[in-house]
């Protein structure tokens, strides 16, 4: 449970780890696609009518998916190799379900497999959006959906001054630049108050002499760490006294077109 809340807490970042394999639009549509996971789910969710869907992974309905109320009714698989080929799959869609080695073995069984790419800013993820509902036989839905983000990104207000934003989870860690996170705040001209690269603990000790001037937290509502720096009374300090937007977890917890509704909070409250 510990280590899946420290992934949840950290994937706010990447949903993938390599380039999709399909980015040609499939002309013969699959009629029976599983999702291995929930970065993974999002894309199946949005671009797979529902009938064309075998199952998806076991999170697809949490709080922490984005499209979990399609999820509904869908069946659900975990995601080890003899339940999803009992399914009979004519494609599989993965960000990292299955572990590393998941894409060769379902592959090395005749079962196709389309690999969500890497996104590291708002440029890539459009292009895992086209590449995706390419691959999954909906590429005029994948163009429509990059339109509807550029138009939402435009419309966006900017923030006033040097605002500095701390980035929070439940699980107590943060991300400084070169993650999608600082991507997201530069989007709409906010500072990011973590300065070290990468993803990592909340910085407590610089907390006690320092502040930002906003905090943005990720919210998992069913996911509550017993103790982790986010219940670190300086921590829970800042949330009690500074300006606080609430960014649902599900907005954040994969590298998707969701990621506009956390840049529009961002924007809404930076702009007050």
């Amino acid at each position: 449970m510990r280590a899946c809340l420290l992934f949840l807490a950290v994937l706010g970042a990447v949903c993938g780890c390599s380039q999709p394999d399909l980015v040609r639009e499939t002309t013969n549509k699959p009629m029976r696609v599983v999702s291995v996971d929930y970065c993974a789910d999002q894309y199946v969710l949005k671009f797979v009518t529902r009938d064309r869907i075998a199952a998806v992974s076991l999170d697809a309905a949490k709080d922490f998916s984005y499209m979990r109320e399609t999820a509904a009714g869908i069946p659900q698989v975990r995601s080890s190799a003899e339940d999803i080929l009992a399914l009979q799959p004519d494609l599989i869609v993965r960000s990292y379900g299955g572990g590393p080695n998941a894409k060769a073995y379902f592959e090395q069984a005749g079962v196709p497999v389309v690999q969500i790419g890497w996104a590291s800013d708002l440029a890539s993820v459009k292009q895992v959006v086209r590449d995706m509902a390419a691959a999954l036989g909906a590429a005029k839905e994948g163009e429509a959906l990059v339109a509807e983000m550029d138009t939402r990104l435009a419309a966006l207000p900017k923030a006033r001054g040097n605002t500095k934003v701390l980035y929070m989870t439940p699980g107590g860690v943060t991300s400084g630049p070169g993650s999608l996170v600082d991507e997201m705040l530069k989007e709409v001209g906010l500072s990011n108050f973590e300065t070290k690269a990468g993803w990592h603990a909340l910085p407590l000790e610089r907390l006690v002499i320092e502040q930002p001037d906003l905090i943005a937290y990720a919210s998992f509502d069913s996911h509550v760490t017993p103790w982790s720096m986010a219940r670190h009374p300086i921590a829970r300090k800042q949330i009690r006294e500074l300006p606080t937007v609430k960014l649902e977890g599900a907005w954040t917890s994969c590298g998707g077109w969701f990621l506009v509704d956390a840049i529009e909070a961002l924007a809404e409250e930076a702009a007050r």
